[in-house]
């Protein structure tokens, strides 16, 4: 297989529509990579970093991609997933977990879409092979007023979303969470609705709220505590009343492993960007199936490369929740200019050129520059 001699790294802000309190300045940052053969073959990835989510940023992206991982990739093999992965771990230790995973997973991103060109196969097919060709989606309402959560359920609506993924925790309160998880389930009661409190509550507030927001009628709460909170995982998980979801804390096959012999959750809202790219997602939804638990499907508000990756990957996962990738949602402004590539209501189909899908928009190319190149 024909290896890698060039990257280029550039950084493109999308626009965003709404208030969305991960954000600031109304802009969603990401940075493109794009590697290039031998044969002048281009992969492109992407890396969606949010501060306020993450402990990465989009500076360090941006300048770990250029000084670190670019230089320690070339001359691989786009092919050979953990080979590249080995690389990039060599040249960005791992702590607890991957190093800086969400800037690592815009070369596997790259490398998946090189490889998936270079064989006339879409990611779906490298993975193993689409089981379905479109992904329903849910709405995230995140909304600090009661009336504007129903104002927010009404354009959902008037979209053709019926599910729901909602934002609890801080700032919030739990009678305000109690609330609003309410109000979504008395308007839709048909739908699939699920919570994140993005790690926010403490053991006794999540062991208290937890069989009241059963009995609202929620499906699933994830995120609800710190990952590092081990007894207090097994503790809500024995409790019994909902799926507790993991997602920070769930990078790489390692640790999963470990919190699955620990008995911490019931399933995992799985992101492409946090677990390093596909190569480390597509293994973690092994290890779900082998232990029979559940995958649900997240994101970090992914643009379109991230966004498709994603899709990919839910698609050969056979996912059968509605999937809470809010890009659609909030992203106004593409970094594709292929016009197929949109939601068409609460779905969104599986690109199916070879890679990742489609042709990169001119703004993104635009913003490249050379970050290393064979001689």
């Amino acid at each position: 297989m024909s290896t890698i001699v060039r990257v280029d790294v550039g950084r493109l802000d999308s626009r965003l529509v709404g208030d969305f309190k991960f954000f600031k300045g109304g802009l969603r940052p990401s940075v493109f990579v794009r590697l290039t053969d031998e044969n002048g073959v281009e992969g492109w990835g992407q890396s969606v970093p949010v501060e306020t989510w993450t402990y990465e940023t989009v500076e360090t992206v941006e300048t770990t991609l250029r000084h670190y991982l670019a230089p320690a990739i070339l001359g691989a093999d786009p092919s050979d997933i953990p080979a590249v992965h080995e690389r990039m771990e060599r040249a960005i230790r791992p702590s607890f977990s991957i190093g800086q995973p969400v800037c690592k997973a815009a070369i596997d991103l790259a490398c998946y879409d090189l490889w998936g060109k270079q064989t006339e196969r879409n990611v779906a097919e490298l993975l193993g092979g689409a089981q379905r060709n479109d992904i329903r989606l849910s709405w995230t309402i995140q909304e600090p007023t009661l009336v504007g959560a129903e104002q927010q359920l009404e354009l959902a609506r008037a979209q053709g979303y019926d599910s729901f993924n909602i934002k609890l925790g801080y700032p919030q309160t739990p009678q305000y969470d109690l609330e609003l998880v309410q109000i979504v389930c008395k308007f839709a009661p048909g739908g699939f609705h699920w919570a994140d409190a993005n790690t926010s509550y403490d053991i006794a507030t999540a062991l208290d709220i937890a069989p009241k927001l059963a009995d609202l009628g929620l499906n699933a709460l994830e995120s609800p505590l710190p990952p590092n909170k081990i007894r207090d995982y097994q503790a809500l998980r024995r409790q019994g009343a909902l799926h507790i979801l993991m997602d920070e804390g769930i990078v790489s096959p390692i640790e999963t492993a470990e919190f699955i012999a620990l008995e911490m959750f019931d399933g995992i809202a799985m992101k492409v960007a946090r677990s390093g790219g596909l190569w480390n997602a597509s293994r973690i939804i092994t290890q779900l199936r082998d232990n029979n638990l559940h995958l649900y499907a997240s994101g970090l508000t992914d643009t379109d490369l991230s966004l498709a990756a994603s899709l990919h990957l839910f698609s050969w996962a056979g996912l059968q929740r509605p999937a809470a990738l809010n890009g659609p949602q909030y992203v106004t402004d593409k970094g594709s200019s292929d016009p197929a590539f949109r939601a068409n209501g609460n779905t969104i189909r599986i690109p199916s050129l070879p890679g990742l899908g489609f042709k990169i928009d001119k703004r993104a190319e635009a913003s490249l520059t050379v970050a290393a190149k064979s001689q």
